[in-house]
């Protein structure tokens, strides 16, 4: 037997409050937020972000993704920028 899972998210990297600095969250979208969002266009998902991120003062950008449809990053380097607040930047290792 195979299941399909169905994982619907926005991945938000901006400024939050305290301290004020850059940082990454990603927020699971439950069927209720879908519902809220309407049609998943940026623009309605950017007012999900304002209504919902009361961590973020600002958004910078999002990456979001509602079943088998996705709205990428508006800059591929605000993506790096994303997972580098989250894992932190990679160190570079001189050769010895």
């Amino acid at each position: 037997m195979r299941y399909m899972m169905e994982r619907n998210f926005v991945r938000v990297w901006g400024y939050i409050w305290m301290p004020n600095t850059l940082a990454a969250y990603e927020y699971t979208l439950s069927p209720y937020d879908v519902e809220n969002i309407g049609e998943f266009t940026r623009e309605n998902v950017e007012g999900w972000l304002h209504k919902n991120a009361g961590d973020f003062q600002s958004v910078e950008d999002f990456y979001a993704t509602v079943g088998n449809q996705e709205l990428p990053w508006a800059k591929e380097e605000n993506e790096f920028a994303y997972f580098d607040a989250v894992y932190g930047e990679e160190e570079e290792v001189e050769a010895s």
